[in-house]
């Protein structure tokens, strides 16, 4: 157990971010998987510009590398540019 106040504040605080950043993690994973279960094309390219904004927010702020962001955003790509309209 932490000893000094600012320890304990910390511990709190890493707690409830924690908290936060799963579940940000899951709904960009849940957005994912709807662009990917999708088979209309112009449907999957409006959730796509979606979840690109999403992705890229998750870069910014430091929950996903941007090397991950890019690949995730180029495996999305490919599955609705593979779409037939």
């Amino acid at each position: 157990m932490p000893q000094h106040k600012s320890a304990e504040k910390r511990m709190r605080t890493s707690a409830e971010a924690r908290i936060r950043n799963r579940q940000k993690r899951t709904r960009c994973r849940a957005a994912e998987k709807k662009v990917l279960s999708l088979a209309d094309k112009p449907t999957a390219q409006v959730e796509l510009a979606k979840v690109f904004a999403l992705l890229d927010h998750m870069a910014t702020k430091g929950l996903y590398h941007q090397n991950t962001t890019a690949r995730i955003k180029a495996k999305l790509s490919r599955h609705v540019g593979s779409l037939q309209g």
